[in-house]
């Protein structure tokens, strides 16, 4: 009597149907997703569309003077957009070389015995919350800074916020560099090894071009981040929403107007992400002006951090198709 043929199909109808649900499982969260990107969008929308129906765009945003608690009121965006370009501008300028370079250690040179280490160590950094940042440099960086480099620099001020705001968004830059990085053939590696190169050759002129798009998207994360920080710049950067003096100085007889840096980062500033808190903690009604400003800011920063995520797909794109 003949053996009954295995069957080898597994269950091919319960695993369709398995699979079935996941995919409907992954396409609703997807969908979630996108409906509360539009939703977040849509409220701000509403709201700003108010608000420019009663305040002209062109005064929202060529205007210097923010003052949307003292008569007459005036909500001139300027100032905020100033305060929050400086604060992420110089925050990069800390944040970007450090965290490429620690990125290129951890990659490069650093063992798996201090990787095991330090790669964590970066990680409890990064999960440090933000209102601590705002009061070391309150408490200590500021003191620091007036009792060594710059003992005019005023209580609140821009560089204290930037600078934790830098060291804040340091382990992002490290982390997703590194992982671009750890992605990079090591046959690149060893074909530069073969032609003599030195391991600051490799790391310099073979993998971090390798890896430029990833390193890219960490820079453009971490900018997104820095942009829209609020504890650090309100609790460290003040709530004075203004734009720096112009000075003049006479060169061949011609007056050079100029901004001296020391009004630019030794005294306070409100970015827009703190001005939105001010705003929100106030005795404002609901549908004012005041309240509505709100979402005009809110849309604002939503409009900038969405030019930056774009101009970086772009680069990423472009590099990406470069180097596979």
């Amino acid at each position: 009597m003949s053996a009954e043929p295995a069957d080898l199909t597994g269950g091919t109808e319960a695993r369709s149907l398995r699979e079935r649900l996941v995919h409907a499982a992954f396409l609703l969260c997807a969908i979630v997703s996108v409906l509360t990107t539009v939703g977040i969008v849509g409220a701000l929308l509403v709201d700003a569309v108010g608000f420019f129906t009663n305040y002209s765009l062109g005064r929202f945003l060529g205007g210097t003077n923010w003052s949307p608690g003292i008569h007459p009121v005036s909500f001139g965006v300027l100032p905020l957009v100033f305060g929050t370009i400086v604060v992420t501008i110089t925050s990069a300028a800390v944040a970007l070389p450090i965290g490429v370079l620690t990125a290129i250690y951890l990659s490069e040179y650093a063992s798996d015995r201090v990787r095991t280490y330090l790669k964590p160590a970066l990680e409890i950094l990064a999960g440090v919350p933000t209102i601590v940042y705002g009061i070391l440099a309150l408490v200590y960086l500021t003191p620091f800074l007036k009792a060594t480099l710059f003992p005019s620099i005023s209580t609140f001020n821009v560089l204290s916020a930037s600078l934790m705001v830098g060291i804040m968004i340091v382990p992002m830059v490290a982390s997703i560099s590194e992982d671009a990085m750890n992605a990079v053939p090591d046959s690149l590696r060893q074909a530069g090894y073969g032609l003599g190169a030195t391991k600051f050759e490799v790391s310099t002129g073979i993998v971090v071009p390798a890896a430029i798009s990833g390193i890219v998207s960490s820079f453009i994360l971490a900018l997104s981040r820095a942009i829209g920080e609020t504890m650090i710049v309100v609790v460290a950067a003040g709530s004075n929403a203004r734009l720096p003096s112009v000075r003049y100085d006479e060169l061949l007889g011609l007056s050079i107007p100029y901004v001296h840096p020391a009004d630019v980062f030794l005294e306070p500033a409100q970015p827009m992400t703190s001005a939105m808190v001010q705003l929100a903690s106030s005795d404002i009604t609901g549908g004012s002006l005041g309240y509505n400003a709100l979402f005009a800011i809110g849309i604002t920063l939503f409009v900038i951090t969405l030019a930056m995520n774009v101009v970086s797909e772009l680069i990423v794109r472009r590099y990406r198709e470069e180097y596979q």
